[in-house]
């Protein structure tokens, strides 16, 4: 059979294109593909959650062992650092997709949703075309050191400083036979130059977190102040 034979009718390759000039067929379309990009959502902040729970089961374990004798080397908590530094990596790359799915949905509803309960006009005049482009050739929203920085900030960098607190807190507080210096060295390297290795670690994740250029992520939640239903204010009504 010919490709000329194979092909479709132009109405049927054009298939809902008219639905983008009628207004009905276009916003009984939006629920469906709304509701199809939620479960999108839903499903890689699920995969971005479990990322996140194995980092913290894995620190709670590794403290419990650290903690349970004098014996155990405080070594094996650099160990951890380094299992976190790989979570994190993994969590930066499912963050990047999570977002692909937000941003559309946020882009519908501050386009489409919003618009219906106060018609103040749409936030990006050309939303409609935005996202027809994206669902033909999808790209990441935000950078790899945009993700790491968020994931850092809102994450890692407490997980980090536990790790942190319960190392010096080994080399120090829990081998108090020997001095802080021996307890933190490893095989061939003195425990001064470990202590300096970990601060600078730790000041390139502050400096991380503390990333100032300009951010490209939706946000999803603003600052307002809890307990009034957007009354910046402060009056109510009776």
């Amino acid at each position: 059979m010919s490709r000329e034979n194979d092909s479709l009718d132009p109405e049927h390759e054009e298939v809902a294109a008219a639905a983008a000039t009628d207004s009905d067929d276009f916003l009984s379309l939006v629920p469906h593909y709304y509701r199809g990009e939620v479960a999108q959502a839903t499903s890689a902040q699920d995969r971005l959650d479990r990322t996140t729970d194995w980092a913290i089961t894995l620190i709670a374990a590794l403290l419990s062992i650290v903690f349970s004798s004098e014996d155990i080397p405080a070594y094996l908590l650099l160990v951890g650092l380094l299992l976190l530094a790989m979570f994190l990596f993994f969590e930066v790359r499912r963050y990047r997709f999570y977002d692909v799915w937000r941003a559309r949905v946020r882009l519908l509803q501050e386009n489409v949703f919003a618009n219906a309960f106060d018609p103040a006009g749409a936030e990006h005049p050309r939303w409609r075309e935005e996202v027809g482009e994206d669902l033909r050739q999808p790209t990441f929203k935000v950078s790899f050191f945009e993700a790491l920085s968020r994931r850092v900030r809102r994450v890692y960098a407490l997980l980090f400083a536990v790790v942190g607190v319960a190392w010096v807190s080994k080399v120090t507080l829990f081998t108090p036979e020997a001095q802080w210096t021996e307890a933190a060295e490893l095989p061939g390297i003195p425990g001064i130059a470990v202590a300096a290795g970990l601060a600078v670690f730790y000041a390139a994740v502050i400096a991380v977190a503390a990333w100032p250029a300009r951010r490209r992520a939706k946000g999803e939640i603003h600052g307002v102040e809890s307990g009034d239903w957007k009354d910046t204010d402060g009056g109510h009504e009776d």
